[in-house]
């Protein structure tokens, strides 16, 4: 049985060690999952109540066509709901987006050290080439990027607020980026984490302006429902037709599409979410002050900070219960915001073991 040589080599996506798994392998009673970006407050009751009604109607599919979620979308955002695609969370969308794009073995896909994992795992899946430039910061040298444009570039990825690190660029670091980038080329905008800056939604009106700009954003952060798995992109119509080309049918579930829709009117749950966050980076990065460990200030849900060993101390915090996420920055521990006591235990046992 032949398979593809970029499949071969491919090394499947590691979400953070679920916390049954733990508790499985070391017999403990209480864990503390601090390491995939989950929103610790949960949903919103409202949320959850609409979920609840939603269960009985499971025998039926989905609105393949998600009408009432890409209504709620569009009026949220004051775009039209052709600009929406809906999808299995953003990580569906950006294959979707790589698919309709990347086409051939010599197309490439440019993306930073350090950015989200999921932009190399496409772009092998494909068999297509991988431009990755050198980060500033930690972050995304927009300069660099334009630099390794080529007459073969066919997408680019920008993770804003950047995963794994939580580096920002500015709106007009961006802007300026885009109007440099030549209009054959796609730009993805990557903001799962885009509502925890609680600023102004500007990056919406370029669509107006840019035409090979696409926007991701997602439900699973602060609306807090990682584990239903819906987002969506919006960008022009003519973009949005090609890529629901090659949709799944049916790729977002009723309860998740009833859930987002209730969430996104929840406001008053999104903004204490945002507050809880914010309060829960003070406190790691003054906790980690205290330890004397240095990190990478923020602007999404985690912190990643500096250890001097991190596969040992990962294994060591494993241990006492407590699960962060292991980076591809050299001994970085990435770690989610959790409740305050959650974040206040955690300190505790990093304390412990350094």
């Amino acid at each position: 049985m032949s398979v593809c040589d970029s499949i071969k080599s491919l090394k499947p996506y590691q979400g953070g060690k679920p916390i049954s798994e733990l508790q499985r392998e070391l017999g403990l009673d209480h864990v503390v999952k601090l390491a995939s970006n989950e929103n610790p407050l949960g949903i919103g009751q409202k949320t959850l109540e609409a979920m609840q009604q939603a269960v009985s109607e499971v025998d039926r599919y989905p609105d393949g066509n998600g009408f009432e979620l890409k209504q709620a979308i569009g009026n949220h955002l004051d775009v039209s709901t052709d600009a929406i695609i809906l999808g299995n969370g953003s990580n569906d969308i950006l294959e979707l987006i790589a698919r309709a794009y990347v086409c051939q073995s010599t197309d490439e896909v440019i993306f930073s050290e350090y950015a989200f994992v999921v932009y190399p795992l496409v772009t092998q899946a494909l068999g297509a080439q991988a431009m990755v430039t050198k980060s500033k910061d930690f972050g995304h040298d927009l300069e660099a990027m334009l630099l390794a444009i080529t007459d073969n570039t066919k997408l680019i990825f920008i993770a804003n607020p950047n995963n794994p690190t939580g580096t920002l660029l500015s709106d007009d670091e961006i802007h300026a980026f885009l109007s440099r980038v030549p209009n054959s080329i796609t730009v993805v905008l990557d903001q799962a984490y885009f509502e925890y800056l609680d600023d102004k939604d500007v990056a919406i009106k370029w669509l107006k302006e840019f035409d090979h700009l696409i926007i991701t954003r997602t439900f699973s952060k602060a609306y807090g429902l990682a584990g239903l798995r819906v987002g969506y992109s919006v960008s022009s119509s003519k973009i949005a037709d090609y890529i629901n080309r090659i949709r799944q049918p049916f790729n977002v579930n009723h309860i998740a599409q009833v859930a987002a829709v209730s969430a996104l009117s929840d406001q008053s749950h999104l903004v204490r979410s945002v507050i809880a966050n914010k309060n829960g980076l003070k406190q790691l990065a003054s906790g980690f002050d205290k330890l004397g460990l240095s990190y990478i200030p923020s602007s999404a849900n985690f912190i990643s900070v500096k250890v001097a060993d991190s596969a040992k101390l990962y294994k060591q915090l494993l241990e006492l219960g407590f699960i962060v996420r292991p980076v591809e920055m050299k001994n970085y521990l990435r770690v989610s915001i959790g409740t305050s006591r959650e974040i206040s235990d955690f300190l505790d046992a990093l304390k412990s073991v350094l």
